[in-house]
């Protein structure tokens, strides 16, 4: 799946191997539009291919998170105003589940503290106007990350993201990455 995608901020040093994507971020990267800290930051990574309507995507991500705001998963992207973000995040001492769900301005939300041995998965639908993220522990159960509403597009952006807003130096690896058609199993289907 990788080789149907293209970067957005390319980072300075990546790589490609067997269906495993490494990046060690730049500098001072984030996506963030205006709320609360007043700036908006389009200068993350992100390596995304482009969907003809709804999907469902999905990744398993294995990183060192360890400063405050690391953080890594899955993007899907309109445009500069209309995006989310999911993964995990740095923050308080702990790696968090979190999303930035934008649509002019940025929300955040976090979840559940995790600690994955094995890294994590992120999974994000788009079907009718709604936003399912998913993520798991295991690859196997998926438990309900966020449910919203998303605006409609002809296209989406979608693939791994990663961002360092306070250092450099962070590196990801991304394997398993594909998108398909929207999921049919209902929201509460942990498999």
């Amino acid at each position: 799946m990788f080789e149907q995608c293209e970067w957005l901020n390319e980072p300075a040093s990546w790589s490609l191997e067997s269906e495993r994507l490494h990046v060690t971020t730049d500098r001072a990267t984030d996506f963030w539009r205006e709320t609360h800290y007043g700036f908006t930051r389009d200068t993350g990574h992100c390596f995304g291919t482009r969907t003809m309507g709804g999907f469902t995507a999905q990744v398993r991500v294995r990183g060192r998170f360890e400063t405050l705001y690391d953080q890594a998963g899955l993007m899907v992207r309109i445009d500069a105003a209309q995006w989310v973000k999911a993964g995990v995040e740095f923050t308080d001492g702990a790696l968090m589940l979190s999303s930035v769900l934008t649509v002019d301005q940025s929300d955040w939300a976090t979840g559940t503290r995790i600690d994955p041995v094995d890294g994590f998965w992120l999974r994000a639908t788009v079907a009718e106007r709604v936003l399912r993220l998913q993520y798991s522990t295991d690859g196997a159960h998926w438990p309900l990350l966020r449910l919203a509403p998303f605006p409609h597009a002809a296209s989406y952006f979608v693939g791994p993201m990663c961002c360092t807003p306070e250092r450099d130096g962070l590196n990801v690896e991304f394997d398993q990455f594909r998108v398909g058609a929207p999921t049919d199993k209902p929201l509460h289907d942990l498999t």
